[in-house]
This record gives structure tokens, sequence and C-alpha cells, in this order.
């Protein structure tokens, strides 16, 4: 392709300078009470790189100035070398922040995180704003908000609103780390993904649809729809591109996706093709036995309304 990406200071700037600081952390506070999701995911961020214990209380003078104690949420301070993020002391016009959104800062990952990461943003408005200006703000009504929770929302803030000490080997300590291991994994290899479309992938005009193709190869990325996503979004194309066509991992073809519910696009128009053994009822992917890129572009140009 003509554009290249090359991996990020930011990843860079993770390794060689937060590893040392993260190394000295030993414990972890964030306050007591009801929970959000931005101290929660921080806290399992944190966990992640540390496996320190966590208290959920009030921090004393002594944690706030001690570097090897991580103060989430609480505190009134926001002092990173210090390892102290907290954002309620901020002024009320400061644009709409989260504690996460300050330990990702630190961390050299935030600017990958709001790009790449669509949930951020809301859980920096829900934070600093409230329910009710979210809602405004994303043009839904206020119900909406509470009609995005789950269970599993519920029951891992509950939870963690409940527990005073966590420590390693605990059910919810656990749970946690794999959230902020998932978490950091993905911000760590998104650069490396859109590397590899830039490296790999083409670029097709079908019609008049711009189309961006992933190409099989040996090994394979482990979500190459995924690699192909971020490379649309690392190069601002996301509203020139419809669809996109990337390695079935789970066989020999290929699966072809509108990208963002393009309009023009509908693929159970072609369900019935005989390389097309699966199409989505509501038409916005398939798979295909078809490699050929002539094949893969005929079921493009089939499924074009």
């Amino acid at each position: 392709m003509t554009h290249r990406s090359s991996p990020s200071w930011r990843v860079v700037c993770f390794f060689v300078t937060a590893c040392y600081e993260v190394r000295m952390l030993h414990s972890i506070v964030t306050h007591p009470g009801g929970a959000h999701k931005d101290e929660l995911l921080a806290v399992c961020v944190l966990i992640a790189e540390t496996s320190a214990p966590v208290r959920r209380g009030v921090p004393t003078e002594e944690e706030l100035a001690d570097p090897g104690v991580a103060v989430v949420d609480v505190g009134g301070r926001h002092e990173p070398e210090l390892a102290n993020f907290d954002h309620h002391h901020f002024p009320r016009e400061h644009p709409p922040t989260c504690s996460l959104s300050l330990l990702l800062q630190a961390r050299g990952l935030y600017d990958d995180a709001m790009q790449f990461c669509d949930w951020l943003e809301v859980a920096e408005w829900f934070d600093s704003r409230g329910p009710k200006k979210t809602a405004e703000w994303l043009g839904v009504p206020r119900k909406a908000i509470n009609q995005l929770n789950s269970p599993i929302d519920q029951t891992l803030l509950g939870r963690f609103a409940k527990s005073r000490e966590l420590a390693v080997g605990e059910p919810l300590y656990e749970f946690m780390r794999m959230v902020g291991e998932d978490l950091l994994d993905y911000l760590r290899v998104i650069r490396e993904r859109i590397a590899y479309t830039a490296e790999h992938g083409h670029r097709w005009t079908v019609g008049d649809l711009e189309v961006v193709y992933l190409p099989r190869t040996d090994p394979l990325p482990d979500e190459p729809s995924n690699a192909v996503r971020a490379w649309i979004l690392a190069n601002g194309l996301e509203r020139q591109v419809a669809a996109i066509v990337y390695p079935d991992r789970r066989g020999d073809g290929y699966g072809i996706a509108r990208y963002e519910d393009h309009p023009r696009l509908d693929f159970s128009l072609v369900s019935e093709a005989d390389d097309v053994h699966f199409a989505h009822k509501s038409g916005f992917m398939l798979k295909t036995t078809a490699t050929e890129p002539g094949r893969l572009q005929a079921l493009i140009r089939g499924a074009t309304l």
C-alpha cells in the first residue's frame, strides 16, 4: 500500500520510560464505596502490570507521597511521577477525562487508546459529566445509557465495590488481571497490525466502491479483520472504504464485510453462490471458499446495491 505505518513511539515509550515506574509499584489504592468503570479499568491495568494487592479506602499522606503506591481516582492529585491518578480536582471546564485516561497517558498509550478504543471517550464523558450530559453528547435518550448496561457490568462493578482488599489468586482479582492484560496487549500490538496491513494489504476499486484486501500470509495476524480496520482508522479512510476482505481464520477462504455498515452492500444477495458457505441474514458479512481476487471482487459486485 502507499500508506506505511511504523511502530508508535508511544509503545516504545511504554517500555523504556514506564517500566521502571511499574516495577516500583508494590500496592494499589482506590476509593471505597460505589465503583465506576474508569477506576476499575485503571486498577485492572495496574494489576496486569504489577500483581500488586489492592486496597479500597482513603489514601494516607504517606501513600500519596510514595511512588510505590498507585493511588487511583481518589486523593485529589494528578502526579504521574508519584503514581497518583485522580482528576476530581480538575476545574469544571476541563475537557472530559478519567483516571484510566491519566494512567494511559503516563504509559504513553493514551493517543492510541483514544483512536482505536471507541469506548474510552464515552467513559471519560460518563465519569466527568454524568449520564445525562453523556447521553446528550452521544445524541441518544438518557434511558439508552442504562439500556447498554448488562449483568456483566453490574456484577463486576458491584463485587469490586463490596471488596475492601483484593490479592493474587482471588477470583475477582484474577478476572481483573485478564481484563488489564487484554487491554494492554491490544494497545501494544495495534501498531504492529497496522504495519502488517500496510506491508501486505491492497486497495481495490470495485465498481465505484473502495475495498481494502488483506491476502493470506504465513503466519497470519491473530485478528486479520481487526488489523485491516486499524489500518483504515490510522490512515483516516473511514469515509472512503466500503468493504474489507480478509483471511478466514476458520478455513482457507476469506471473509468479506461491509465497513462501518456501508449502505451500498448487502452480502445476503450472494448467499446462494456455490462458494459462499455463510452469509449473515442482515447482509453485513459473508464467508467464502473463494481465494482468487477476481472472484472475491465478483462477490462484492454481486452484493452491491
